[in-house]
């Protein structure tokens, strides 16, 4: 079992302690996000068990999420990173970052890779750079793969 790792600022806690998260608020994010539209509630249990996840808080409500899929060695990719609208506008997502990066698990990888469209503004600021080689990132898309089930 991997330790639980928690960050405060003020009455805002980051922490990786999964008991805490709230399956119903992040599957509701996530299948109405443009990432994942239509994600079911098992598939996003499923993810979060199999990966580093990030919970954020104001007191005991849950306000924003981020998951590492990651082997905790060498690799990791950053995704489903969101705080939800209402408290936006207030660095909480930069801190969330700086938070993850701070993980041991993630301060050693030696490659971490995201993809956005909307905010790469954000990740900017966190020293992640554009992937501009041609032929050098490649993927098999399905974006339709939530409909199908």
């Amino acid at each position: 079992m991997d330790k639980n790792y928690c960050w405060h600022n003020g009455d805002f806690t980051l922490t990786t302690d999964q008991s805490r998260f709230d399956l119903d608020d992040i599957f509701r994010y996530l299948t109405s996000s443009a990432w994942a539209k239509g994600i079911d509630k098992k598939t996003v249990a499923g993810s979060i068990e199999s990966s580093l996840c990030f919970g954020l808080f104001y007191k005991d409500d849950q306000i924003g999420f981020a998951r590492f899929v990651t082997d905790k060695f060498t690799f990791g990719y950053l995704c489903d990173v969101y705080v939800v609208d209402e408290w936006q506008g207030k660095k909480l997502g930069s801190w969330m970052i700086r938070c993850c990066h701070k993980h041991p698990s993630i301060m050693k990888l030696r490659r971490i890779l995201l993809v956005t469209s909307t905010a790469g503004w954000l990740y900017d600021k966190h020293n992640y750079t554009p992937v501009n080689e041609p032929d050098y990132i490649w993927q098999i898309f399905r974006p339709e793969i939530y409909n199908n089930e």
